[in-house]
């Protein structure tokens, strides 16, 4: 992990409705025994904040503190705030989560992908993880040069047979669903920043506007790749191995653009400002809670159709040969975008829970049976895939001491 900060637990702030005092509890110990530098920790149960917590600096060198209105990149629980934003234009009649995506983007069938369903992109089963040749930044902010390059893509596999994690791809991908169905033809960024964010009253963005004063972002204290090699054993080990070949798929699936050697490259405002719908959502962990409570409870607040919010409760529907991901070589789970509770991670009180976890541990989720909508951030990134024990501790108190429901992994 990053980085080892002093934080006093003078610097936390927030509060817990009645009931849920035990929350802040593990909060403020996370804070005071050195696991974070900042962090944030939002609920929402039935449309009600319940729990609203942060704490730390914001920047560890500086000792700027964490606010309440403190930005944070989330990393990839941004898939899951890109995947809402598909799912309202979906109950809005713009796309078919079962129609073929070259219906909407006739490029994207060469290759042989014509026959792809958005269902199957979604889903990480398209086998479209990784970009060859590999993507220059200045093109990340080219929509045309985008369409183009990801539309030349052959897949990896054949579509539908196995799936394996876009650990980057995917929002590209979504994001010219988006740019392609919508009347106005808006980035996904846009889209979610017009009909959701804004309306809401919410901060959070896909890029990030000029307009976002750049103190309230937190420095992100990553880990160097010294430390990472200490730590990889909290990785799946072929996933691993395959990472230091260049040319696998593995370390291919999980490169963004070339030069971007790492997560403290998210540092820099130029990685900021471009959409990467799958990396660089930068927000608050109140938004996150706020807009997942929303689709926990009826959807209607975000635009969700009821049909619309039982696909997403839906179990994943698997590949043809099973759930052992391709790129991560574990199984998982995944359906509309989200990942599903799955051996790796049960999550939520039953398996209608849904969400996202991003690199260093942040994770963004709704379950609603119990009507919850629940996000933790953090600037101090950690080494575990999925889970990471701080948002794991705070998790486990709401669901099991708090909520009764099944235990949390």
């Amino acid at each position: 992990m990053a980085r080892r900060v002093k934080t006093s637990p003078e610097l936390i702030g927030g509060d817990v409705e009645d009931g849920y005092g035990k929350i802040a509890d593990v909060f403020r110990r996370n804070i005071s025994s050195g696991q974070e530098v900042g962090a944030a920790f939002a609920v929402y149960r039935e449309g009600r904040k319940v729990v609203d917590l942060w704490g730390g600096y914001c920047n560890g060198n500086t000792k700027a503190r964490w606010e309440q209105d403190t930005l944070v990149n989330v990393f990839s629980t941004t898939k899951g705030i890109a995947s809402l934003a598909v799912a309202v234009a979906v109950s809005r009649g713009l796309l078919s989560y079962d129609a073929k995506v070259a219906d909407y983007w006739p490029e994207f069938a060469q290759g042989g992908k014509d026959e792809v369903t958005v269902r199957q992109l979604l889903s990480h089963q398209a086998g479209l993880s990784a970009i060859d040749p590999p993507l220059a930044l200045g093109d990340l902010a080219d929509p045309i040069t985008m369409s183009a390059k990801l539309a030349a893509q052959a897949p990896a596999w054949a579509p539908g047979t196995r799936h394996g994690y876009h650990v980057v791809t995917l929002g590209w991908y979504e994001g010219e669903l988006i740019r392609r169905t919508d009347p106005a033809g808006r980035s996904l960024g846009q889209f979610l920043a017009d009909e959701i964010i804004k309306p809401l009253g919410l901060d959070f963005y896909i890029g990030l506007p000029a307009s976002v004063n750049r103190d309230r972002v937190a420095h992100l204290h990553a880990w160097s790749r010294a430390q990472l090699l200490l730590h990889l054993n909290r990785w799946p080990p072929r996933f691993v191995l395959a990472l230091f070949n260049p040319l696998s798929l593995e370390a291919r699936s999980s490169l963004i653009a070339k030069g971007i050697t790492g997560p403290a490259q998210f540092n820099r405002d130029e990685l900021r400002v471009v959409e990467m719908p799958a990396s660089n959502g930068t927000g608050t962990a109140r938004s996150i809670a706020k807009l997942y409570g929303s689709a926990a409870t009826d959807g209607s607040e975000i635009g969700l159709t009821p049909g619309i919010l039982e696909a997403l409760k839906k179990p994943a529907l698997p590949p043809v040969h099973g759930s052992r991901d391709r790129v991560l070589h574990v199984d998982t789970s995944f359906s509309l975008g989200f990942a599903k509770p799955a051996p790796l991670s049960f999550f939520g009180s039953s398996d209608n829970a849904f969400g996202t976890p991003g690199m260093g541990g942040s994770f963004g989720f709704a379950d609603p049976d119990t009507g919850i909508g629940s996000a933790y951030v953090m600037n101090k990134l950690g080494f575990h895939p999925i889970s990471d024990p701080r948002e794991l501790a705070l998790r486990r108190v709401l669901f099991h001491d708090i909520l009764g429901t099944r235990p949390q992994s």
